[in-house]
């Protein structure tokens, strides 16, 4: 694949490379598009080619019915990842981004498929962390957006967007569904590294909850603690990005010796 235009609607917003070492696939929070990463690619080096993941139900796939169960999203995320797992890759997801790719990355080692190199998960507590909040997504649309409010679930300019989220009710409550009908099933740990991001100031996801990572890798981990709240994604993306960048840098050394 040479250009993003003969992508899979499963990746909007990629910057095929043939020069780059090293995929970036990335997975976004609930309502979310790949929209969300299309500028990360300004601020990555050359070495890092940007995927970013486009699920059903949004943006350019709009029409689309979304996933309300995670099981049938990862059978089907799976397939259409598949023919992108041909270059050195790794995965970052923000909220549930973060549990989607962990939950791919175990269906992939179960299908003895390439893994990814380095997890990078943000914003999300570990995933054999019970839940401390009750279920919402069932909930009238007048609670439902007074909860996803308090829960810091989806960014505060498209709540005040009456038009826009009765567009987005539909994939809201969907994506809300995957997150809170999730049952975490034991297995053994993720050979690769986990690097764990966290907001101080989110009220939703403690650092305990996030640092909790470290128990679902039998690599290295790290813990970044920014200063926002859930959505540092936006408010200290530059700051995100350098971290993942130089969580990386190590990764880019080895593949680049292997090239030379």
């Amino acid at each position: 694949m040479t250009a993003a235009s003969s992508l899979s609607p499963w990746f909007q917003f990629a910057r095929p490379d043939s020069q780059a070492r090293l995929r970036l696939f990335c997975f976004s929070y609930a309502g979310g598009g790949a929209s969300v990463f299309r500028k990360w690619a300004d601020q990555l080096p050359p070495e890092i080619e940007l995927y970013p993941i486009q699920l059903p139900g949004r943006e350019s796939r709009f029409g689309e019915a979304p996933f309300t169960q995670i099981a049938p999203l990862i059978q089907a995320l799976s397939q259409a990842i598949r023919p992108y797992l041909n270059r050195p890759y790794v995965f970052f997801g923000h909220s549930m981004g973060a549990l989607v790719s962990f939950e791919l990355a175990r269906d992939l080692r179960r299908q003895r498929l390439p893994l990814p190199l380095h997890l990078l998960v943000s914003a999300r507590r570990a995933p054999h962390v019970p839940d401390r909040y009750p279920p919402i997504h069932n909930l009238p649309d007048a609670e439902f957006i007074d909860e996803i409010q308090r829960l810091e679930g989806t960014p505060e300019e498209v709540l005040r967007n009456t038009d826009l989220i009765q567009l987005l009710f539909p994939v809201l409550r969907a994506d809300f569904s995957v997150c809170e009908t999730y049952t975490y099933t034991r297995d053994i740990p993720l050979s690769c590294p986990i690097t764990a991001f966290g907001g101080l100031q989110d009220h939703e996801i403690s650092e305990e909850e996030v640092a909790a990572w470290r128990k679902q890798t039998t690599g290295f981990f790290r813990l970044h603690m920014l200063e926002g709240g859930h959505f540092y994604l936006h408010s200290d993306r530059e700051l995100l990005i350098q971290l993942i960048v130089q969580s990386l840098r190590p990764l880019l050394g080895s593949l680049s010796r292997q090239f030379l």
